[in-house]
């Protein structure tokens, strides 16, 4: 629960002025406080580095956990394409995100660390050059209109004392008017004390008001000498500002991920790639795939070929063929759904819409061998087409 502010009185808000003797350290502890600030920004946002560099760590681990079981998945065509496409949108996040830390880690942090090397000098024994001469300044400034002050004072406090002794002497000069008690003597005597004690007052009071004239003729010297100080000291306080500001600047845009290129680059193809589901597509492929649209080789006559004879002396060489690869005579004629580029040296490359010979149907592992036009032969993932 808050509570509600006291107002300051105007003798408090005077003894807190700037003009008053030495209420200008404020002002000096300045270079002190912005040296300390540039040293939390370089800690805060070295910390905010680390962030990016564990989110970046995060994804790339989130990314390679789930990779073979989406690829495992019994999801297919462009489905599966686009789960996969979350996967490798990550994989090109995490680089972006480490990039962000290495910017604002080293980019930034050093922009920030050299220039309060530069801008800072430090003495010998301590503190800074700035601050020493600002407060060299102040204190040369004030040094008159202190003393000024200081004489004012006691000149106030002297007339001030008189005043209250020449108020008593004409309350005991008042009581003793009229009242038969008092002698006259006595009355005589009280009105020769209360005239002497307001002669003095009007003596000091005079002493008072010279005082007073001669401190208000320094003020405006005295006003000149500080602000002149003070503005030097705003021109140094401007400069950390225009610095400080840009190298926020600089940290905001590496920060900012909503104007990057490549974010929206990356966003972009995953939402092209989610957008191009295809179910008909899809169910058209497992039909071609697993189901009726599947090839068969249906019963037919096939004529009896006598075994050709051997030469005698020579032994018959049997060529042995794998159980678990049919091979297709001529061919089926395939068309590609998607690009693909081979990992191996015994595998097709292709692009979509690329027609070849599928050579030998799918194995256990979801490959088959086909056959371009050009004679180049190896192997393809099955799903990756359809029969013409």
């Amino acid at each position: 629960m808050s509570t509600p502010q006291t107002e300051n009185s105007p003798e408090d808000a005077n003894n807190r002025s700037f003009w008053m003797p030495g209420n200008y350290h404020s002002t000096v502890r300045r270079t002190e406080d912005a040296f300390q600030a540039c040293s939390d920004i370089i800690t805060c946002f070295q910390e905010r580095a680390r962030v990016e560099r564990q989110y970046a760590v995060q994804l790339s681990e989130w990314s390679h956990k789930w990779k073979p079981v989406v690829d495992a998945s019994p999801l297919y065509g462009s489905l599966l394409k686009a789960w996969q496409c979350f996967l490798s949108s990550a994989d090109q996040l995490t680089s972006l995100h480490a990039s962000i830390c290495r910017s604002v880690a080293s980019e930034d942090s050093d922009r920030v660390r050299t220039w309060q090397k530069d801008s800072f000098q430090k003495k010998l024994f301590g503190g800074f050059k700035e601050s020493q001469d600002t407060e060299t300044g102040f204190v040369r400034a004030q040094k008159p209109w202190a003393k000024r002050l200081k004489k004012l004072d006691k000149a106030r406090r002297a007339y001030h004392k008189v005043s209250r002794k020449e108020q008593a002497a004409r309350e005991r000069e008042s009581r003793a008017d009229g009242n038969p008690d008092v002698t006259i003597d006595r009355q005589k005597k009280l009105q020769e004390e209360r005239e002497v004690a307001q002669q003095e007052a009007d003596k000091v009071r005079s002493r008072y008001e010279k005082v007073l004239e001669e401190t208000n003729r320094y003020a405006p010297r005295y006003m000149e000498e500080m602000e002149s100080i003070f503005d030097q000291s705003q021109e140094e306080e401007r400069k950390r500002i225009v610095f400080l500001k840009q190298a926020f600047l600089s940290i905001h845009k590496h920060l900012d991920v909503t104007t990057n290129e490549s974010v929206k680059a990356i966003y972009s193809e995953l939402h092209n790639t989610l957008m191009a589901i295809d179910e008909q597509e899809d169910l058209r492929w497992w039909k071609n795939t697993h189901g009726p649209g599947m090839p068969t080789d249906w019963p037919h006559f096939q004529e009896w070929t006598p075994d050709k004879k051997t030469k005698k002396g020579k032994k018959e060489v049997e060529k042995k063929v794998p159980l678990e690869k049919a091979v297709m005579m001529g061919g089926v004629r395939v068309r590609a759904l998607y690009d693909y580029v081979g990992q191996e040296t015994d595998e097709l490359s292709f692009k979509a819409g690329e027609e070849f010979l599928k050579m030998e149907d799918e194995d256990d592992q979801g490959w088959c061998r086909g056959m371009k036009d050009d004679g180049w032969e190896g192997l393809y993932p099955a799903n990756y087409v359809e029969v013409v």
